[in-house]
């Protein structure tokens, strides 16, 4: 970015020192590119390889589509490998903000997709090892992601992420890493607000030849953090073992995960609130012991196999899982709200069983003149059920209560199903000299049932079934006419439905399914470019896109502990992105990230601001004129990074860190915004070799080194005006890592 830009693009956010003092220093033709890859050892660089986007391995240059890498040594240099926000700030067009609140998700949006969730990810699909953390409706969560065995995490933005079904406004995929060492590991962090963890691993590849028969890795970590406000603390407890084995033409993994992690919520702030103490946790949270424990377990596996003598049919690919995930989430509803005859409780409590199936085939052909084309094509079955309850959150009399943050009455009892049915197909054809086409196409429906046991008194029965159909189709075109550039256009149709969550509860407050609740259509478009030059260790990737949404999803009500969703008219995302890496000699290299992004509703609609709300209590409606930026959204961001290894060996690494963010408007109607900040971060990262097969790794961390008092999330489109979620003040990490190899 050329430093007469920089106060311009932080027009509403304080300067931002480092990442102009880079962009001056550096060429211009480093300032818009994608973060470089560290050089190996030997000072070669490596070459990234993604499968996200096409279901085949390919070089992350040659893709004709927006997607980063980010690699192992990333992750764990970036901290205690327990959130993914720690580390996607480098993301280009990839919004994850730490709620600081362990029984709320990360808040995550792709290009402006995703930024309504109040809680959980919408609007994203997330995958680790090729098995969806998303649901069929498009609920996900990234708690059980296993960071520290992560081998690298996939990022697709843009057109193509339609090719992953619904609610694929963007995807994130994590791959694990393969089993080629044997060796144990112990590992602990410990950090200010109470961060203590603990990691073992050990793994090892059986048989003689190497590559081949059988490997297994078992890792564990238990992580507990205090908090820095009153009642926010959390602990984690996540197991996995991996079993794979892998044959002359065939590989196959299983893969087994459990996750525990309860965890207090200190609930968000109001304005007045959080402008007189950032840190403070409102009394309602305590109160009624406001909380979440959620458990989950999964298996999955995982068998690729490579034909031979079949002519073009290459390779097969079928993945298979079965799950179970428990929550249980104590809310700060008042008794007095919970009177009301259809108001489902202050506990929400439910058991869901999922289970899934993708299968996939690969042809390859070669073409005279030197070209080729190769074709995937695939089915997927996803099913998600769940007995949902709802309690009381108090016992006794309503206007008396006996007790608070308890498990009360039954309020709610129901059976919720939703199963998605998928075709896909996506082809290469290299159709002249330099020139690249990529068609693809993605077929299916989302079928939703409600069976409803709870019909008591002026409680109707809820009971009903919607379904959704999509054809997502996608192109782009290629051309590769230069060995360090290509450049390339995409565009596509995404889909979206509501979630289980968004259909429960009609805007009327009748009984039944929302029924009048439409899917959320998409056409998107995207130029970009990209060029390596390896010589000099420059990277770069810039786009531009739009994405044009019809049937918006917003929202109608919330109040009481209900909210409910409606379809808003059009929206508009476009917006820019650049990243950059220079790997400017064996010491040092630098990368920056920037996001411009306008997401606006393009139609005036109206929204409830109380209750009862209808033509006949105007006062509790309110108008969200068109051009309003769409709540959760920001128009800025920013990530720079210089990183000084002072010895030749690469043993030691000292880096430096920004991060920053223009104002976040806290709501549709954008009454309130949440300010631009920015911060700054310093590490340092060590290794001891011990020994032949044993050393000892350390990474020291300080994050917000000048104490910025800022809201680093906020909570969409809160009922009570609670938008806002402080961010961590200064805080420090100490991680130490032993490994032996055996």
């Amino acid at each position: 970015m050329p430093p007469a830009l920089c106060p311009a693009f932080f027009r509403q956010v304080k300067p931002v020192v480092l990442a102009c003092a880079l962009a001056a220093a550096a060429p211009a033709s480093w300032a818009q590119g994608a973060p470089a890859p560290a050089p190996a050892a030997s000072g070669a660089t490596l070459t990234p390889v993604v499968i996200t986007g096409s279901g085949f391995e390919q070089r992350a240059f040659e893709t004709p589509y927006s997607v980063d890498i980010v690699d192992a040594e990333t992750l764990r240099e970036a901290g205690p490998m327990v959130n993914l926000s720690e580390v996607m700030a480098r993301v280009p067009g990839l919004t994850v903000n730490n709620r600081n609140n362990y029984a709320q998700d990360l808040q995550i949006n792709s290009r402006g997709f995703g930024a309504r969730s109040t809680f959980g990810v919408r609007g994203l699909r997330l995958y680790s090892d090729g098995i969806p953390a998303t649901m069929p409706d498009g609920q996900g969560q990234v708690a059980h992601f296993d960071l520290a065995g992560a081998q690298r995490i996939e990022v697709l933005r843009g057109p193509f992420s339609a090719l992953y079904g619904n609610s694929s406004g963007g995807v994130i995929s994590l791959i694990s890493q393969p089993v080629r060492e044997r060796f144990g590991e112990l590992a602990a962090d410990v950090g200010r607000f109470g961060l203590r963890q603990g990691r073992v691993t050990v793994q090892a590849p059986f048989g003689d030849t190497p590559g081949r028969g059988f490997d297994l890795r078992f890792g564990a970590s238990h992580f507990e953090i205090d908090g820095f406000r009153p009642h926010s603390g959390a602990r984690r407890t996540l197991a996995n073992l991996r079993l794979g084995w892998t044959g002359e033409r065939d590989t196959v993994v299983v893969s087994l995960n459990s996750l525990d992690q309860p965890a207090d919520d200190p609930q968000g702030l109001d304005r007045d609130q959080f402008n007189d103490d950032p840190y403070q946790t409102i009394p309602n949270a305590t109160a009624f012991d406001v909380r979440k424990i959620a458990r989950q377990e999964q298996l999955g596996a995982t068998w690729r196999h490579r034909f031979e003598n079949l002519g073009t049919l290459k390779e097969s690919a079928l993945t298979g899982y079965v799950g179970q995930r428990s929550v249980t989430q104590w809310q700060s509803i008042p008794p007095s709200a919970q009177t009301a005859p259809r108001q489902p409780g202050g506990v929400i409590d439910f058991d869901r069983d999922y289970k899934g199936l993708d299968g996939r085939l690969i042809w390859r052909w070669t073409l005279p003149g030197e070209r080729a084309a190769q074709l995937v094509a695939g089915a997927a079955l996803e099913e998600s059920s769940e007995d949902r309850r709802g309690f009381e959150n108090f016992t006794g009399d309503p206007t008396a209560p006996t007790q608070q943050g308890v498990t009360g009455r039954l309020r709610r009892d129901e059976e919720n199903t939703v199963r998605s049915r998928d075709i896909y197909a996506q082809g290469e054809l290299e159709f002249a000299k330099n020139w690249l086409a990529t068609l693809g196409v993605r077929r299916g429906n989302v079928r939703f049932e409600a069976d409803d046991n709870y019909i008591v008194g002026a409680n109707g029965d809820d009971s009903g079934s919607l379904r959704y159909r999509y054809t997502n189709p996608v192109a782009a075109i290629q051309w590769r006419g230069l060995a360090d550039w290509n450049f390339y256009a995409s565009a596509g149709r995404g889909f979206e439905s509501p979630t289980f969550n968004e259909l429960a509860y009609r805007p009327d407050a009748g009984g039944g399914f929302n029924s009048a609740l439409d899917a959320q259509k998409s056409k998107q478009i995207e130029i970009g470019a990209k060029w390596r030059n390896d010589a000099r260790g420059l990277a770069l990737d810039v786009a531009l896109f739009e994405a044009r949404t019809d049937d918006e999803i917003g929202v109608a009500t919330n109040a009481g502990g209900r909210s409910s969703f409606q379809n808003v008219g059009s929206t508009t995302r476009r917006g820019a992105e650049v990243g950059a890496g220079w790997t400017i000699n064996r010491q040092w290299r630098t990368a920056l990230a920037l996001t411009w992004l306008s997401a606006t509703y393009d139609d005036d609609f109206l929204t409830c601001t109380g209750a009862p709300c209808n033509d006949a209590n105007p006062d509790n409606q309110a108008v969200v004129p068109s051009g309003n930026r769409i709540g959760g959204t920001s128009p800025r961001s920013a990530f720079a990074e210089l990183a000084w290894r002072p010895f030749s060996n690469n043993t030691t690494e000292l880096a430096a860190e920004l991060r920053a963010q223009a104002e976040t408007a806290v709501n549709d109607r954008n009454t309130d915004f949440a300010s631009g900040w920015s911060t700054f971060g310093l590490r340092a990262a060590q290794r001891w070799q011990l020994g032949e097969g044993s050393r000892i790794d350390a990474l020291v961390r300080v994050d917000n080194v000048f104490d910025r008092e800022y809201a680093g999330s906020v909570i969409v489109n809160e009922g009570n005006g609670r938008f806002f979620e402080t961010a961590s003040p200064r805080s420090w990490l100490v991680g130490v890592k032993f490994r032996q190899a055996f």
